[in-house]
């Protein structure tokens, strides 16, 4: 039933623009580096920063940024094709659970994102390539800072689509959504329990892991709880 869901709302995104979104994303982030190193080349071969390990931290620094901003359009966009047709009453007038509903919409959001990551992983490597770097190609750096803020962002995924879903317009979870977008960019300056600053993978603990693993467990409560008050809530 919920494979049969998520095969819905992939064709209910079909010539809305979201796969071009998915695709923007990471490229924008790579194009960015395409800008900084095409104009500051040199600078970074004076200075001895004119290797791998700058270039994938110098992509990572930007990740986060797009990825939050990423879920707030997407997260939104995907509750407004129900609310602007007025399709909530119909689609839960089939024969399907609001559960299976609201776990349908997150694995679409989930699988959208990670289709967005691994395009960056291909932009990442492909321009590293390019660029011609000395020294091994680090496969496993590229993979983790593509990847790892993604599963940190997850409470934001869960908060972005409860609000989305319940909300009765769009104007609340994109106001909170460019705030996390905002609070995201100012990531150095957010204190660790702050759950827009996780993405970025800093800690006073300098360990990526310890957001990656707060991703996953709180993402997973706020996913839950979202969907039980989806499911107690009346359809409008």
């Amino acid at each position: 039933m919920i494979s049969k869901l998520v095969q819905t709302e992939f064709m209910k995104l079909r010539r809305k623009g979201i796969w071009f979104l998915t695709f923007l994303g990471p490229f924008g982030v790579v194009a960015l580096q395409m800008v900084n190193y095409g104009l500051r080349k040199d600078w970074f071969i004076s200075q001895g920063t004119y290797e791998w390990f700058y270039y994938v931290r110098n992509v990572s620094a930007f990740t986060p940024f797009a990825l939050i901003l990423g879920i707030v359009i997407l997260t939104s966009f995907m509750a407004s094709i129900e609310s602007e047709t007025k399709a909530w009453k119909q689609v839960m007038a089939l024969p399907v659970t609001k559960w299976s509903v609201y776990i349908a919409k997150y694995t679409t959001l989930v699988a959208l994102l990670m289709i967005a990551c691994l395009l960056l992983v291909i932009f990442t490597l492909c321009f590293g390539l390019y660029l011609g770097f000395d020294g091994n190609v680090p496969y496993l750096d590229i993979i983790k800072y593509s990847y790892y803020p993604f599963i940190a962002a997850l409470p934001v995924l869960g908060l972005q689509l409860w609000l989305a879903t319940v909300s009765q317009n769009q104007g609340l979870p994109i106001t909170l959504g460019v705030l996390g977008v905002i609070l995201s960019y100012m990531a150095y300056f957010l204190p660790d329990w702050m759950i827009w600053k996780w993405p970025s993978l800093d800690n006073a603990w300098d360990e990526p892991l310890v957001n990656v693993g707060l991703g996953l467990a709180v993402g997973l409560g706020i996913y839950l709880i979202g969907m039980i008050d989806f499911i107690r809530r009346d359809v409008k």
